[in-house]
């Protein structure tokens, strides 16, 4: 399940809602992002006031879901979610919630990091933030390429 919304959301009512009583669920792995309050510009730390998230609606929960069904390829999941917020967001708030669950645990925590991995590469999201000396456009960087090009090749998943 996809959602991008602009309002919070609610972590232990989402793994209720995503396991739903199903008992051949045997592992749930999730990650919650957070807005720092801290981010690096030219090498050196500044305070953020804010963080907005934009996105193309349409055009994002598509992206979203197609990266959401390769994990699905991937890995035997029961049942998988991403939610990512958009709009103007405060140190602390929770920006985006992924959560895969499996009969095994591998395979729910592979997914979930997968997910993550693929998400800060490809997911049609642009943030700025509000430092202390101005807004910045956060650009791209070589460690989340780094991360996704681990999942090249497709796991095993007989055993």
């Amino acid at each position: 399940m996809i959602r991008v919304q602009e309002e919070d959301f609610d972590i232990g009512a989402e793994l209720a809602a995503l396991t739903g009583g199903d008992i051949s669920i045997g592992g749930v792995a999730s990650f919650t992002g957070l807005v720092r309050d801290m981010a690096p510009i030219d090498g050196t730390d500044h305070n953020i006031k804010t963080m907005t998230l934009e996105h193309y609606p349409g055009m994002t929960e598509k992206k979203l879901a197609e990266i959401e069904a390769e994990a699905n390829t991937r890995w035997p999941l029961a049942a998988s979610l991403i939610i990512h917020r958009y709009g103007s967001l405060s140190p602390g708030d929770q920006i985006v919630f992924v959560a895969c669950a499996s009969a095994h645990r591998q395979a729910a925590f592979d997914a979930c990091q997968f997910l993550m991995d693929w998400l800060k590469t490809d997911a049609p999201f642009w943030k700025l933030e509000d430092t202390d000396t101005g807004s910045v456009w956060v650009e791209a960087r070589d460690s989340d390429d780094r991360a996704k090009s681990r999942w090249t090749d497709k796991p095993d998943t007989t055993s």
